[in-house]
């Protein structure tokens, strides 16, 4: 006896649910119309977050992903639609994260045609996707979806995209859903080499001064408990990538902060100076390694990585140990001997000092002028107990948002790393919030990349999600004017913003907010935002000429350190 048929749009949506999809965030436009129709149906199963732009969708689905550990998923038309999303895609696939964007298409009889918002989808998508199919039939639509969700959360995530034609979304067909749990030639897992956990041991164990640098390949293996486990029970300092930023708790006795070109001091000087280098779940991106003929010269370097074409790409390593960072990390653990560096550990202190007293004690601790991004940002992170969720943008709030928040829980920072887009963080930060809802959402951003995608303020008021928006207001795009004022002959071209009253912009929209321009105000102001879990915007006006530093200029090594425009560590 045959089954019942049902609509490919159906079937779409039934996959989804059966994938455990509660949220997705989305624009309805012409050829996805038969999908919206169905799910006026669905309303008690699948919420529909209506962003205000394709571009917002994608980085939602991003800030969900990011915060749940779920894979986000993002709904939408053809053409236009479609190429709106490409930025939130490449963003997606830099920093693995994923995503699984459907975009409705035009019918199947009239691919190739130029037909109205008819936009080759697949060609454009290809190369910033870790798996892009067209459906054509809507029999193919629980199997392609039963494969995107698997490819998108398996092995290094990454963002996946169903082009889905107008016709598969009519046609009728029975429904079966089986999920995915394999695919020929695609090994997301790769099986682990005891040998090659055997030779980072014995590195490990001869070491006199081993440094760890964690990436954000730990928090996607949820490898957080292992790494842990295996820097203390041999000692090991850690340092973290900006990804990396949350997997270890500010606080731990082993953590040494943030490395890279506006990172911590002692990490940076370390790198050249320990003479085992073991990273895990990390890229060694240009922004942590400067110029890599001076980047740990002098170390044995182990790197730990699900994606062997990470290895030897930028820094070649010494030994290789391919997998999930979880499963390797806890094979590890039972080779590496018990220890204690204690001098090599201790040796960081004049670095932290010196970066204390020249560096975060007067942007944390200003005793007169105007008012600082750090000291911001600290007050920010103290008075939510230092358990909120730190979202940035692009620029100097996203700097001064990792140097001076705290994190106390894994799965807290939110930004965008590898391709830097400038207006991912007020969507990102709506699509954290509604992967955590208990927790306090932080957004941090300049007044150049919030007016990028200031139109999701919309979303915020359709939906009245409890984003905190953090405001850095220096009436500049503050990191080019920062590069302008230091490489440039301070010859500031076409920086200087001209912004609306954002206060009043944020009223037009419903949300409450308040400016601030006096250090008297703000922990008054902060208190004010955070007293409950309604949206609100803090317009803080901060000192125009604010730099963040330490700073290693592009290109240089990470042991040249500027502390400020004169002086160097």
């Amino acid at each position: 006896m045959s089954k019942q048929k049902i609509s490919g749009s159906d079937a779409l949506i039934l996959s989804l649910l059966e994938e455990g999809v509660t949220t997705i965030f989305g624009y309805p436009g012409g050829q996805i119309i038969p999908v919206f129709d169905r799910l006026y149906d669905y309303k008690d199963k699948l919420h529909h977050v209506l962003v205000r732009h394709e571009q917002g969708a994608t980085h939602s689905a991003q800030g969900y992903a990011r915060v749940s550990g779920k894979v986000g998923v993002a709904l939408f038309t053809s053409g236009p639609a479609a190429t709106n999303a490409i930025t939130g895609l490449a963003d997606a696939m830099m920093d693995s994260t994923p995503i699984v964007v459907i975009t409705g298409q035009v019918p199947s009889h009239m691919l190739g045609t130029d037909a109205f918002q008819e936009t080759d989808v697949m060609g454009i998508t290809l190369p910033i996707t870790k798996w892009a199919y067209q459906i054509r039939r809507p029999e193919e639509i629980a199997g392609a979806v039963a494969r995107a969700f698997y490819i998108a959360r398996t092995g290094r995530p990454g963002p996946v995209v169903l082009d889905l034609t107008k016709d598969a979304q009519v046609g009728l067909t029975e429904f079966e859903y089986k999920k995915c749990d394999y695919i020929r030639s695609y090994v997301p897992v790769p099986k682990i080499e005891r040998q090659d956990i055997i030779n980072a041991a014995e590195l490990i164990n001869t070491a006199k001064k081993p440094l760890m640098l964690v990436g954000q390949g730990v928090v996607l293996s949820n490898a957080e408990k292992e790494i842990i486990a295996v820097a203390e029970k041999a000692g090991i300092p850690m340092a973290v990538t900006l990804l990396g930023l949350s997997a270890i708790p500010s606080g731990h006795p082993l953590y040494k902060g943030m490395l890279g070109m506006h990172g911590n001091i002692g990490p940076n000087i370390k790198t050249n100076q320990c003479d085992v280098l073991i990273a895990v779940g990390m890229r060694f991106d240009d922004r942590v390694t400067g110029d890599l003929k001076s980047y740990a010269t002098q170390a044995k370097i182990i790197h730990f990585d699900i994606d062997a074409s990470e290895f030897n790409k930028n820094v070649k390593a010494d030994v290789t140990v391919l997998g999930d960072a979880k499963q390797t990390l806890a094979a590890l653990f039972d080779e590496i001997k018990e220890n204690s560096y204690k001098e090599w550990v201790d040796s960081f202190a004049p670095c932290e000092q010196a970066e204390s007293e020249k560096v975060i004690m007067p942007e944390i601790s200003p005793k007169s002028g105007l008012l600082k991004m750090g000291e911001v940002v600290r007050k920010v992170s103290e008075a939510s107990g230092n358990k909120a969720v730190l979202v940035t943008d692009v620029g100097q709030n996203q700097m001064f948002g990792a140097r001076y928040f705290k994190f106390t829980q894994t799965r807290s920072v939110v930004t965008s790393g590898g391709l830097g887009t400038m207006g991912f963080g007020l969507p990102a930060a709506i699509g954290a919030k509604f992967a955590a809802p208990d927790r306090t959402v932080c957004l941090f951003c300049g007044d150049g990349g919030l007016q990028m995608t200031i139109q999701e303020l919309g979303t915020i008021l359709e939906t009245g999600v409890g984003v905190k928006i953090i405001l850095l207001n220096n009436n500049y795009l503050g990191m080019v004017r920062q590069w302008q004022q230091l490489f440039f002959h301070e010859r500031y071209s076409e920086t200087v913003m001209v912004n609306p009253d954002f206060v009043m912009l944020a009223s037009a929209y419903g949300i409450k907010s308040r400016r601030v321009e006096m250090r008297e105000d703000l922990d008054d102001a902060i208190a004010e935002m955070l007293s409950d879990d309604a949206p609100f915007l803090l317009d803080v006006c901060v000192e125009e000429a604010g730099l963040v530093f330490p700073m290693v200029p592009a290109g240089g090594c990470v042991s040249d350190i500027m502390l400020n425009p004169s002086e160097k560590y």
